[in-house]
């Protein structure tokens, strides 16, 4: 009996079968434009000189009163008389300057509504704790004296405001220096633990206090969070350290967002043990 000729496998399958035996080499993957197995690792610096990177975005009808200042833009709620929220970018150049600090809290004229005044918090127990600090602000004058606007203040324990709040300022300083910038966005959080307010315009306590902070320079990348209790502290800033996706969490705030999404993702998701 005659043997069968064996069918030859078409000419496009051969090169199907070599491609699809290929298809996971970096080299090929590069070649045609796809993402390798590196690149989807190891992110690459992404450059964020685009404008506002700093501003949180948060559901629709959440949103208070936004003010834009010349050191940082606030969203203020009417209901609390505290901000929901402060952002600032803090470059290397502005941690230098010579304004000088001012000696007066003033109402914020442009609020709507009733406006917090200073003697709201006399006797109260609290300090007039700055969001955007003074001394993030003494590169401009107008800077300065607008950070003494009421809508830029919290009640806040006076241990906390002196000590590691401040420690935290100092520190935000120090890495703008070291990497040229940094993306600081700040408030209240409130859990409902307390029900306390003070002064004739009814400033609500807040019960917790949050910060994150971006740096995004190509020797060092990450995304800080800090979740401070309203009280007295005075421990390491690392004891403060969350992930920032637990901050937002907290606070329905969605931080740096005009990120690349993977990265956006990956920074926020991470809880970083050591301070830079």
């Amino acid at each position: 009996m005659a043997r069968k000729k064996k069918k030859k496998l078409p000419y496009w399958l051969y090169i199907l079968i070599i491609i699809v035996a290929i298809l996971g080499s970096d080299e090929l993957k590069s070649f045609i434009g796809l993402k390798t197995d590196q690149e989807k690792i190891e992110r690459p610096f992404v450059n964020t000189d685009m404008g506002q990177l700093e501003i949180p975005s948060m559901p629709n009808g959440k949103q208070g009163q936004v003010i834009q200042r010349t050191g940082y833009t606030l969203a203020y709620d009417k209901k609390t008389k505290t901000p929901q929220w402060v952002a600032w970018e803090l470059t290397k150049e502005e941690t230098r300057g010579d304004a000088e600090r001012s000696q007066e809290f003033f109402p914020d004229p442009d609020v709507i509504g009733a406006k917090v005044i200073t003697y709201d918090y006399s006797h109260s127990g609290y300090d007039r704790g700055h969001m955007a600090p003074a001394g993030d602000m003494k590169w401009s004058k107008k800077a300065m004296e607008e950070s003494f606007y009421m809508s830029n203040i919290c009640p806040q324990d006076h241990n906390l405001n002196t000590e590691d709040w401040n420690d935290l300022e100092m520190k935000s300083r120090e890495w703008a220096r070291r990497y040229g910038k940094v993306f600081i966005v700040c408030g209240p959080i409130y859990t409902g633990k307390r029900n306390e307010y003070i002064g004739e315009h009814r400033v609500k306590v807040p019960d917790a206090f949050f910060k994150v902070i971006l740096i995004n320079d190509s020797r060092k990348q990450c995304a800080l969070g800090f979740y401070f209790e309203n009280e007295a502290g005075e421990r390491p800033l690392t004891d403060y350290l969350v992930s920032v996706d637990e901050i937002e969490k907290m606070t329905s705030l969605d931080f740096f967002s005009a990120l690349p999404d993977d990265l956006e993702n990956q920074l926020e998701s991470e809880i970083v043990n050591n301070l830079p």
